[in-house]
């Protein structure tokens, strides 16, 4: 009985080494808060002391210096304060620990320890913020929440809201333009940007919304979703001609405004209210290069001014802009760098240089440029995103095939408005 038995556990213990990368895959919810939460919470509690005092996050509140008859003797203090932390609390994904700054301390410390934290307690990451003033919360996520996320199909969502892809934290990650009226989104090849922006319009789809393209590819990528755009250009000459027309019709929703004391198209009453406009760039650089010839110039200055003018009046006026490229750098000209001053949301994929993810992200946060630095290759879809809250995250974004993209866009086709002031766009003329 007893050799049975000791031949049952040993196959058992086998089975379980040779298909714990299975297991890893479809083990519930319920496994992490009865097994990973008691076990992590506890590596968290008794390493604390020893992690901080390694890492330089203790204090000591004798001096460092002593005078021994005529000399000054000066070392490192033996008798150190470790700040206090909360009990770990357990999230979806891993858990929260909340820490009280020493007078004199500051989370600079405690952001450079985070892989000294995610090795001792063996987790997948650690992300430090300062939520407060002399508060450091430190979240741990056991396994990576991005590996394998649910594909939902386009929901009916609030007017001009989309779902594109879920959170690091598990929660959705929405665009929302009419709190973050513009975007830039950057990444390269194969990164997940088109997949990105696919998802954006098979999501905007079913609302009364006018998705304008411009696609500077030949329409090679928001080609396959023509059937829902009010008007694509396919080159630069198309998008100046677009971009005119649009900014023409800016200009008359201001005027209505100001007849009707309204600050906003939103103020206006919902029959008078004109449609709202989603514009689509992809390939921003595209409408920048130049041969150098004076009709090329002249073209790609009258980009930059109608985009900019877009960009800085739009968002009251129901105009927003979705700007899209590979890269984008201080060197496609100083219209560039205008332009993202006022494209307040961010969505960085993986880059090829670290200037396009300083671009995209540096003038918000530093931190947030390391991070999209080590997305890697086998990460589509995956990129730190800014938004209304004023931090930054990493999310994946729902895979949307060709195929589906396709389906949608002719779904959803007779939603498409047909403004009169797109009418005779070239590359939209069939639409209209």
């Amino acid at each position: 009985m007893g050799m049975l038995l000791f031949t049952c556990v040993l196959a058992l213990v086998i089975w379980l080494l040779v298909f714990r990368n299975e297991l890893e895959r479809w083990r519930p919810e319920w496994h992490w808060y009865l097994v990973g939460y008691p076990t992590t919470a506890l590596r968290v509690a008794f390493t604390w002391r020893r992690v901080a005092y390694l890492n330089g996050l203790t204090v000591s509140h004798k001096p460092n210096r002593r005078v021994l008859g005529d000399l000054e003797v000066r070392g490192e203090p033996l008798r150190t304060r470790t700040p206090r932390i909360s009990f770990p609390r357990a999230t979806p994904y891993g858990l929260e620990v909340h820490v009280r700054l020493h007078a004199g301390q500051t989370p600079a410390p405690f952001l450079a320890s985070s892989d000294a934290f995610a090795h001792a307690w063996r987790v997948h990451a650690v992300r430090v913020v300062s939520p407060e003033r002399g508060v450091v919360l430190i979240t741990a996520t056991a396994r990576d929440p991005l590996e394998n996320t649910d594909h939902p199909a386009p929901g009916t969502a609030a007017l001009l809201t989309a779902t594109v892809g879920t959170l690091e934290n598990s929660r959705p990650w929405g665009m929302n333009f009419r709190r973050v009226p513009h975007w830039l989104i950057v990444g390269a090849t194969q990164s997940g940007k088109s997949t990105l922006l696919a998802r954006l319009v098979t999501e905007l789809a079913p609302q009364p919304v006018a998705l304008v393209g411009i696609d500077c590819k030949g329409g090679m990528e928001l080609g396959l979703l023509e059937m829902r755009l009010s008007a694509l250009a396919t080159d630069r000459s198309e998008a100046v001609a677009l971009l005119a027309q649009l900014v023409t019709e800016m200009q008359d929703r201001m005027r209505t405004c100001r007849f009707a004391g309204a600050r906003s198209i939103w103020e206006l009453p919902e029959k008078a209210r004109p449609v709202p406009v989603v514009v689509i760039v992809d390939e921003l650089a595209e409408l920048y290069l130049t041969n150098g010839s004076k009709e090329q110039r002249a073209e790609a200055e009258e980009c930059t001014t109608y985009l900019l003018r877009i960009a800085q009046l739009g968002a009251a006026l129901g105009l927003h802009l979705v700007v899209a490229g590979q890269r984008v750098g201080s060197d496609l000209g100083p219209g560039v760098t205008a332009l993202r001053a006022q494209l307040s949301g961010r969505i960085c994929h993986r880059v090829n240089d670290p200037g396009t993810a300083e671009m995209a992200l540096g003038d918000l946060n530093k931190d947030a440029v390391v991070v999209a630095q080590s997305i890697g290759e086998a990460e589509r879809g995956v990129a730190v995103t800014t938004g209304d809250s004023g931090g930054w995250m990493r999310g994946r974004s729902h895979l949307t095939t060709p195929a589906e993209a396709r389906a949608a866009a002719a779904k959803f086709a007779r939603m498409t408005p047909r403004p009169k002031f797109l009418a005779g766009t070239p590359g939209g003329g069939t639409l209209l």
